[in-house]
């Protein structure tokens, strides 16, 4: 997953006409590192639908700002600069909820695109 270190690399990731899903994450965040351990295969699994990267909202706290990032970790998936879905909460997400969010994030993009 590649890591968003400024604004600007949060725009260019967020303006593909694909679907790019920003996991807005730190690393003192207990949930965020409990999935850490399958997020590389989540990665893999939906490698060909969409594109992840990770925002550490303490280095890139402005985008988390703009973005209204409240509680960690996040999913916000966006197509060409436009949000269409997000998965923000306070509670821990387990593998299946990131999963049926992805699939989610997925089937409102395809959707857009016809």
């Amino acid at each position: 997953m590649d890591k968003i270190s400024s604004p600007a690399e949060f725009q260019k990731a967020i303006e593909s006409p694909g679907l790019t899903v920003a996991v807005f994450k730190a690393d003192w965040c207990g949930d965020c590192k409990f999935i850490n351990p399958f997020m590389p295969d989540v990665e893999e699994k939906y490698k060909d639908k969409l594109t992840l990267v990770e925002v550490d909202v303490d280095a890139v706290g402005e985008v988390s700002q703009e973005q209204n990032i409240l509680g960690i970790p996040s999913f916000v998936a966006y197509s060409d600069g436009k949000e269409l879905i997000r998965f923000v909460n306070k509670l821990r997400k387990s593998r299946q909820e990131i999963e049926d969010f992805l699939d989610r994030a997925d089937q409102v993009h395809h959707t857009i695109q016809k």
